[in-house]
């Protein structure tokens, strides 16, 4: 009777264990029955028909496939080692178990396949710079491939792109020869920006002394007309004084004769060799006077001339 019960135990364990199933968040439950898909059960409690149905369990969390390293010629004959890693997650958990046995290694000779048709059409300088377009191409070419399958490729991701090593070293002497050239490029437009701004700052130099000094010539034209008008004015106004008291006093025509003779002293002082005398502003005899006056004074020999409408 023990050896009976605990037999039963047993089997009764064996049949929960067969017909209670867990599956967690990120799973999904196939069920089969009798070797048939039956059904696709979500996270939770799950039972099953024991000895009749099994359930497989497929990941729904995304993934990743390594791409080994593998040799690839590019388009201008150059063997650069690649190598990638895909990311992936499933769609459908039906498709993925029965559309391909192994998707893993589908998924990575797919990759290596593809890879070196993406990469043979493109030349060393341009796979080096292109890796986003790689990538870009290779997530398309292997998301549509792999849509069958039940997946979706989120991302492709080239590791790395090693060319030889005799292949490297030229690149470091060209790059380096680059960098030197554009040094060289540098220094010398820095040079030619640093003469124009310093002819520039001449030009501009010269334009305000330029403009200094007119404007200095300007005010000292402006300040000597200013000079000139004041003496001009101050000038008038003393003749008009003159004027005014000449016929204020009211003199007679001795006076006159007397002021006359005085003038043709003044003038007799000079170095003029000639004379002239108008003949209707004092007489004739005015004049003789006056030419009297100046021999007497002893001046040197002068001609006198007096002016008539006519001659003499």
């Amino acid at each position: 009777m023990i050896v009976g019960i605990f037999v039963a135990v047993i089997f009764i364990l064996i049949v929960a264990a067969k017909s209670i199933k867990i599956v967690r968040p990120w799973q999904k439950g196939l069920i089969e029955r009798l070797g048939k898909y039956q059904r696709t059960v979500d996270s939770g409690l799950t039972t099953l028909i024991p000895f009749i149905e099994n359930i497989k369990l497929v990941d729904m969390r995304e993934q990743v496939v390594d791409v080994p390293p593998q040799n690839v010629i590019t388009e201008d004959n150059v063997a650069v080692e690649v190598d990638a890693v895909i990311y992936h997650e499933v769609t459908d958990p039906v498709k993925v178990s029965y559309n391909v046995a192994d998707f893993f290694a589908a998924t990575t000779k797919l990759a290596q396949t593809n890879l070196r048709n993406v990469i043979g059409d493109m030349s060393l300088d341009v796979s080096l710079t292109s890796r986003e377009s790689i990538n870009t191409k290779l997530r398309d070419i292997l998301d549509e491939a792999t849509d069958k399958w039940g997946t979706k490729i989120t991302r492709v991701e080239i590791q790395r792109i090693e060319p030889p090593a005799d292949v490297t070293e030229s690149m470091h002497t060209q790059m380096k020869a680059e960098r030197e050239r554009r040094a060289m490029i540098s220094i010398a437009d820095g040079q030619r920006e640093a003469a124009i701004r310093a002819a520039e700052g001449d030009k501009q130099a010269q334009i305000l002394r330029a403009e200094g000094q007119a404007e200095s010539v300007k005010k000292v034209a402006e300040a000597e007309r200013f000079r000139q008008l004041t003496v001009a004015e101050g000038e008038a106004e003393a003749i008009q004084k003159v004027f005014s008291a000449i016929h204020e006093g009211r003199p007679t025509n001795d006076l006159l004769g007397i002021k006359y003779l005085e003038a043709l002293k003044e003038i007799a002082q000079g170095q003029a060799t000639k004379i002239f005398l108008p003949l209707d502003s004092s007489g004739i005899m005015g004049s003789i006077a006056g030419i009297a006056e100046l021999f007497k004074e002893g001046s040197p020999k002068k001609r006198v001339i007096t002016e008539t409408s006519k001659s003499e």
